[in-house]
């Protein structure tokens, strides 16, 4: 079998590197045109992770630092699948996540922000996709927190998300924000993106069918990273989910 290169990214889509309202891409942003080598081998196979590498508790975020007792907050159920651009399922992908507790601050010690950390939640996780790409975890929802970008810049409430699939070219950080909330559309980061709907792909939407009664809601969030070329296999055609 020959395992094909990701296609390109389409730089159209992405947020421009330099956005001044967002203040921290004036430093990061590159001076100079990207250039795209060809995928090497290592990008094309690797990583490859093992359920073996995994605790118990690491998808749930209200159980794996609890010491003396359960966080404080409002309890959720994440969930979604994982596809590449093709609609083909991702399976056995790293999905990695960390975020602030309910009053807004994280586990940190530059984090000096005046809410309280919460000693039974420690904000971070991870799972693997099963062989449908569907991942799930519990967590608290995280509470929205003041920034630097401005004298008053609030952050919407968000989960930071690391996906790593089956190719280093997949590699993908993004964050999930909430349904309904009004920061969202105040980010400054948020407003570094192209377009509403891809500001909804970032959205975790409400899946009232799925709570669990006098426990959790549960948001469902979807993610799709990059597909790899078109290789006829066992006449698979290409974009055809297998």
């Amino acid at each position: 079998m020959t395992i094909g290169e990701f296609v390109e990214r389409d730089a159209a889509v992405h947020p421009s590197a330099l956005t001044p309202g967002y203040k921290t891409s004036i430093l990061r942003s590159p001076r100079n045109a990207l250039i795209s080598p060809r995928n090497t081998l290592s990008e094309i196979t690797g990583p490859v992770f093992g359920a073996r590498e995994l605790g118990e508790k690491d998808n749930d975020l209200i159980l794996n630092f609890a010491k003396d007792g359960l966080p404080i907050g409002e309890r959720l159920v994440i969930h979604g699948y994982v596809r590449d651009e093709f609609g083909n399922p991702v399976s056995g992908a790293l999905v990695e996540v960390w975020q602030a507790n309910a009053g807004g601050r994280y586990r940190h010690k530059k984090d000096q922000y005046l809410a309280p950390i919460d000693p039974n939640f420690g904000g971070c996780g991870r799972m693997l996709t099963d062989s449908n790409g569907y991942y799930v975890f519990r967590t608290i929802k995280p509470g929205p927190y003041p920034w630097a970008n401005s004298t008053n810049a609030w952050r919407p409430a968000h989960i930071h998300m690391s996906l790593n699939a089956d190719g280093w070219a997949q590699r993908l950080i993004t964050q999930l924000y909430f349904e309904g909330d009004p920061l969202i559309e105040r980010c400054p980061i948020v407003e570094t993106i192209p377009t509403v709907e891809q500001v909804r792909s970032l959205i975790a939407q409400e899946d009232p069918a799925n709570h669990i009664p006098f426990d959790a809601r549960t948001y469902r969030f979807d993610v799709t990273l990059r597909g790899r070329r078109a290789t006829f296999f066992e006449n698979t055609l290409p974009g055809v989910p297998r």
